[in-house]
């Protein structure tokens, strides 16, 4: 696939994960997809389902979840990088601004890797406690 069609893939694939749609999410991943966000614990996700269960757990208790404009993507090859901001709502009032960088590699029209670089203190610094104690307890249980 090309550049401009690797690029319409991620941003779909965005777009369904702003909506939180989990199963357009799901089709448009690779079998052995890997995720992760740098830096944090753990391997992260491998496999459609290994991605979602690592999605849902932090982003499907929140009350609200929105991707800001000003989108940034640049793209070569297989690779797409994409600069973007999140807003997290939690329904005890908390709201975090949280930009990434997220790094896309696709491969026959799918994203087969997914490595997400944020500032992970801005997460630890405006979070509740109960949204960690809910990470917690889910990683616990995977």
């Amino acid at each position: 696939m090309g550049v401009e069609e690797n690029k319409a893939v991620v941003e779909r694939y965005f777009d369904a994960l702003a909506r939180r749609d989990w199963d357009m999410m799901t089709s448009l991943l690779t079998d052995d997809v890997h995720y992760t966000d740098v830096g944090s614990p753990g391997a992260g996700g491998t496999g459609p389902d290994g991605v979602m269960r690592r999605l849902r757990l932090g982003i499907e208790p929140l009350e609200g979840y929105e991707h800001l404009p000003g989108t940034n993507v640049v793209a070569e090859g297989d690779l797409v990088m994409t600069e973007h901001t999140e807003r997290w709502i939690f329904h005890t009032g908390e709201v975090i601004d949280h930009s990434f960088v997220s790094v896309t590699q696709l491969r026959d029209g799918k994203i087969c890797r997914w490595h997400d670089y944020s500032n992970l203190a801005n997460i630890i610094d405006n979070a509740p406690q109960w949204w960690f104690e809910h990470i917690m307890q889910g990683a616990a249980d995977v």
